[in-house]
């Protein structure tokens, strides 16, 4: 087992990826931001994980969104193969009576972006949203097989 993977967050990460604009900030855990005039909660979801596997037929992405809903949630695709999605979970109200006792769910904007293969049909995108889990389906082209024609051969 490597000790790469543990470095970076121990799931399997996109810093190697050359079709994944997301960057690795090696201070995002350090009380101070490294990003100025980004505060803690805006940049607590930045990191929403998504997977993305590619079919045959193809490129499959599944977001993990708990306790976002639908319309809180964007899906756009941007310079013809760059696939982004954004959102916001909203900061809960406070009641001055209530006494917390932890808070570790984490609320603000959230932006993911995917530059993808030539070979995906950007204007064929379909998205669904269920159990807190955002799917992402863009289609591939049909690779053409080359016309193959046998010729005879005399003599």
């Amino acid at each position: 087992m490597s000790i790469v993977p543990s470095l970076f967050g121990g799931r399997r990460t996109n810093v190697f990826d050359p079709l994944s604009l997301d960057i690795w900030d090696p201070f995002k855990d350090f009380p101070i931001s490294s990003s100025p005039g980004v505060s803690r909660e805006t940049s607590a979801l930045v990191n929403a994980r998504v997977d993305w596997k590619e079919t045959p037929e193809a490129h499959v992405f599944k977001a993990d969104l708990p306790g976002i809903k639908k319309e809180e949630v964007k899906v756009e695709v941007e310079d013809g193969n760059i696939l982004q999605i954004t959102g916001q979970r909203n900061v809960e109200k406070e009641d001055k009576n209530d006494k917390w006792h932890r808070v570790e769910r984490s609320s603000g904007k959230f932006t993911r972006r995917f530059r993808l293969p030539e070979n995906a049909k950007m204007d064929h995108v379909k998205a669904a949203m269920e159990n807190g889990v955002l799917t992402i389906t863009v289609p591939k082209e049909e690779v053409k097989k080359p016309d193959v024609k046998s010729i005879e051969i005399s003599g």
